[in-house]
């Protein structure tokens, strides 16, 4: 099936604004992030962190892309800003926004969330050597 509304990935336009909706993240949770002062060592140190989640496709494509979903979906790290600003705790802050500024990097490189297929089907499309023979 080619990647479409029918394959449950996006081409074209669709795709291009998705991939820089996620520069706008990625660049907004960074100007918020050296906005608040917070230490770009710190920064160093989690910005990948999200992506040990892939160590799950060792059990599976399906527990595969659950946990890689819930480690790149939005939901958590909008969950845990919300909590850092009500409770005044900057740490919070600035992991949430480091969370989202990664999230952010991978749609920006059309890195999607996953289907629980393969790694490398998502919904922006396929990534990766079976992508690459089939454009």
């Amino acid at each position: 099936m080619l990647p479409g509304p029918a394959s449950g990935s996006v081409l074209g336009w669709p795709k291009i604004l998705l991939r820089l909706e996620g520069a706008a993240l990625m660049a907004a949770a960074l100007f918020a992030y050296f906005g608040l002062g917070a230490d770009w060592r710190l920064l160093a140190w989690l910005f990948l962190f999200p992506d040990l989640s892939m160590a799950f496709y060792l059990a599976g494509p399906r527990v595969g892309a659950i946990a890689y979903n819930t480690a790149h979906t939005t939901i958590i790290p909008f969950a845990v800003l919300g909590a850092g600003v009500y409770l005044d705790q900057g740490l919070m802050i600035s992991i949430a926004l480091i969370h989202l500024s990664h999230i952010g990097f991978d749609r920006m490189l059309g890195f999607g969330l996953k289907y629980g297929t393969a790694f490398g089907d998502t919904h922006l499309g396929r990534v990766g050597r079976r992508a690459e023979s089939e454009g």
